[in-house]
């Protein structure tokens, strides 16, 4: 009986601990620092998976393994600095909609809800704010990641500071907040989040970005002067294998969780009932579902295939 009640402690505690609770907000107001903190926790695990991969060239191991650390260090500081501003300011909109956006836009993004928050409309199109500012600096992580990794691969062995923690903000803008406003406000972006409302949109921005960096970087990464040479293709098979792999992977097994997913929001509500972020936290469970899952694809079981692989493309076309 006692060994029934502590079991029934520990896995109401998934449900009740604070620490969750407020992991899950930070996902629903701000998606974009969630999946680049996530991105941090994870790089812990896939340099060690890349390091244990056997009968590749150590070097390749090494210059694959500083790849990854060196991006999740610069998405990390790059969403810091970007994704912040930008959540206070949807933020803004959240608590004084009429302020920013038309009667008849609350009324089209509100549909049935009471509360415009709530509504799935308001979600998805503030959710593009929120989960699409990562596709932005897709592009320019990428780049940093090729500059910075020769850098890293010297120093691999040693813990690199996170640059990011003395970033200052300077305060959210109110014509930030006004500018978002006025994208709300128009009517093909109405129609827009009417009509993908119900898709599975943070999949689908999370996989987009994902395709984004990866090609910005194998473009980036094959043109640097600081990357040997006999090094490129490993690498860029690497990156290519790793997303591929990752990104298929993830769409099925997002598939497969969910109908445990639903369950887990069901028995979430009926616990938490009277939790006044209840739906805030609810939102970031849809949120960080796919971060979770292709976190843990792409950083524990990819890079032991994908590292593999490369090493065997590369052989293969010399």
């Amino acid at each position: 009986m006692k060994i029934d009640n502590v079991r029934d402690i520990s896995f109401r505690s998934i449900y009740t601990s604070i620490a969750v609770k407020k992991g899950l907000e930070l996902a629903s107001s701000n998606g974009a620092l969630f999946g680049a903190s996530a991105t941090v926790a994870f790089s812990a695990i896939r340099p060690l998976s890349i390091m244990c991969t056997p009968k590749t060239d150590i070097e390749n191991r090494k210059i694959a393994a500083a790849k990854s650390v060196t991006s999740s260090l610069i998405n990390f500081g790059l969403m810091l600095a970007l994704s912040v501003p930008l959540a206070r300011s949807i933020k803004k909109i959240d608590t004084n909609p009429e302020k920013y956006l038309n009667k008849s836009t609350i009324l089209k993004l509100k549909d049935e809800e009471k509360e415009l928050i709530n509504s799935k409309g308001y979600i998805f199109a503030t959710q593009l704010f929120k989960l699409g500012i990562a596709s932005v600096v897709a592009i320019p992580k990428a780049f940093m990641t090729a500059g910075g990794m020769p850098y890293i691969v010297d120093m691999f062995s040693q813990k690199k500071q996170d640059k990011s923690q003395n970033i200052s903000f300077h305060g959210v803008t109110e014509n930030t907040a006004k500018g978002i406003g006025k994208t709300l406000n128009r009517r093909g972006m109405l129609k827009f989040a009417d009509k993908y409302k119900d898709t599975n949109f943070p999949m689908h921005i999370t996989a987009i970005t994902d395709t984004i960096a990866t090609l910005a970087f194998m473009f980036k990464a094959n043109r640097s002067s600081k990357i040997q040479d006999d090094r490129k293709k490993a690498l860029l098979y690497n990156a290519g294998i790793s997303t591929a792999l990752s990104i298929a992977g993830g769409y099925t097994i997002d598939k497969i969780l969910d109908k445990p997913t639903e369950k887990f929001i069901d028995k979430f509500k009926r616990i938490n009932q009277a939790d006044k972020n209840l739906e805030k936290q609810i939102q970031g469970i849809r949120i960080a579902k796919p971060f979770l899952i292709l976190g843990t694809i792409y950083y524990a079981l990819i890079p032991f295939i994908s590292t593999f692989l490369a090493e065997k493309a590369d052989k293969k076309n010399m």
